[in-house]
């Protein structure tokens, strides 16, 4: 897999945090734990329970060595989410979801969840213009 880099730009691979001082590409040889920095949510922007879902698979995927403790914390969270969400589409992905992580295919959960968060957004904000509407 080819990966490329902007300058100064990170990623995690297998835990560990690299960054290129440079625009870079690089060739993943083998099947390796990785997440690009745009793809990273900090935790002060977990606001919603979907964000904090993402969070809490994305810290399963960075640090698999806690992975106990961090599928506890997944699973409280997904009971949580199925007892507020009725929305259909929020409610297959949580499933979706659940199911990816048991198979510890964290970054195909992430994609998911990213998917999710828009519908989580209009239900939350059902009057609020889509953020890309907003722009133009």
């Amino acid at each position: 897999m080819h990966i490329t880099l902007r300058s100064n730009e990170k990623i995690y691979i297998n835990g560990a945090v690299l960054k290129a001082d440079r625009k870079v590409s690089i060739e993943l040889m083998n099947d390796a734990i990785f997440l690009l920095e745009a793809h990273v949510m900090l935790e002060q922007d977990a606001k919603t329970l979907m964000r904090q879902l993402y969070f809490i698979v994305q810290t399963m995927l960075m640090e698999p060595d806690e992975h106990a403790a961090n599928r506890e914390l997944f699973n409280q969270q997904g009971i949580v989410m199925a007892g507020i969400y009725k929305d259909a589409t929020i409610l297959e992905g949580l499933i979706r979801v659940a199911g990816l992580v048991e198979k510890r295919r964290h970054f195909e959960a992430l994609k998911v969840i990213r998917a999710l968060i828009p519908v989580e957004d209009k239900l939350l904000n059902p009057n609020e213009a889509p953020l890309l509407a907003k722009a133009s």
